[in-house]
């Protein structure tokens, strides 16, 4: 059964219709598995048929729709009757599609996965025991391996530094490195659970993201209300990668990156914690901006650093509490450390 839903958010500031498939039919589970889907029509199948194989059945499944073309919502809807699906209206994005199927679970636990990926078989079970038992614990990330060269790392969970950069921890290096469970500033959306009553306490994924560092400024948010973001090497998953944008460098991911990275930075840190990274800052971003002009693409990086700027006067500001400094404090020391772990590689 269908139901048409109108709904007006105050976020995003605008109203639309979204079509929700079979919410009446879910099951009192532990852990919804929300994931985004834009003419995934090549992903899908290989997703959802791995959540079919897991050992752990514990979770109802929401695939969010951003308005494909490509005929893959049908498919889904056809051939995988177990799944809610969520169709928007228009492409809003994987910030806002992810809030969607958020907003409608009412389970324990958020797993996010992104449909170009293949998770192993104890994917959910892995990632419940990571995290259950563990009520300082916001988010985990997953052990995330190239499809293509399943030997190595495509993600172990991300750092942010005081050079303004956020990256994936691991990136192209050998899997046998990442074994232990480890602290990490943030988990990879891509891959990951969280514990659904703290997006109450800290706020949904920011839509003005679009896509890109959305989870670096969750990930942000619990940690300056004290939560640990945590990475397991025990649940495993294959990632294509770039199955949104297209490839790893294009215009689109870049202009974005570069004007959510002014975001994260304006909404997350106070004005004294600006200031005091302030010459790393410049310094990151123009190691950048040389970087990506290099590669052909500085108007590009540019463009979304001025597009960043004006973001930075439309955007909320994460309210910033004295009760807090500690924690302020103890990211900031962090920072530090990872510019370290980045230049030394």
């Amino acid at each position: 059964m269908r139901y048409m839903i109108r709904m007006l958010y105050s976020d995003a500031g605008d109203e639309t219709t979204i079509d929700v498939m079979g919410i009446e039919t879910m099951e009192n589970k532990k852990v919804t598995v929300i994931i985004p889907n834009y003419n995934g029509q090549s992903y899908n199948e290989k997703c959802l048929d791995a959540l079919r194989r897991q050992t752990c059945q514990d979770f109802n499944t929401v695939v969010v729709d951003n308005c494909s073309d490509d005929g893959s919502a049908d498919f889904i809807e056809e051939k995988y009757p177990e799944v809610r699906l969520i169709r928007l209206s228009q492409n809003f994005g994987f910030s806002r599609a992810v809030n969607e199927g958020i907003r409608i679970a009412d389970t324990e636990y958020i797993i996010l996965l992104n449909n170009d990926t293949e998770a192993t078989d104890t994917f959910v079970e892995k990632l419940l025991q990571a995290i259950e038992g563990k009520p300082d614990v916001f988010s985990v990330a997953a052990k995330m391996l190239q499809m293509a060269d399943p030997e190595k790392i495509d993600g172990a969970g991300d750092l942010y530094c005081a050079f303004g950069w956020a990256f994936a921890i691991g990136k192209g290096r050998s899997k046998e490195r990442y074994s232990k469970e480890c602290n990490v500033f943030s988990a990879c959306a891509g891959a990951a659970i969280y514990r659904r009553a703290v997006f109450e306490a800290i706020g949904y994924f920011d839509e003005f993201h679009f896509a890109y560092l959305e989870d670096v400024d969750v990930g942000y948010r619990a940690r300056i209300m004290g939560y640990r973001n945590v990475y397991t090497p025990d649940a495993v998953v294959y990632h294509f990668g770039s199955g949104f944008s297209g490839s790893r460098y294009n215009s689109f991911k870049i202009r974005l990156a570069a004007r959510n990275s002014w975001y994260v930075i304006y909404k997350n840190m106070p004005f004294w914690q600006i200031v005091i990274n302030l010459p790393f800052l410049l310094f990151g971003f123009g190691v950048k901006a040389i970087f990506f002009i290099c590669k052909g693409y500085g108007r590009e990086y540019l463009s979304g650093m001025k597009r960043g700027y004006l973001m930075c006067t439309q955007g909320k500001k994460y309210p910033y509490s004295s009760r807090l400094f500690k924690n302020y404090v103890k990211i900031q020391l962090e920072l530090w450390v990872n510019m370290f772990r980045r230049i030394l590689g």
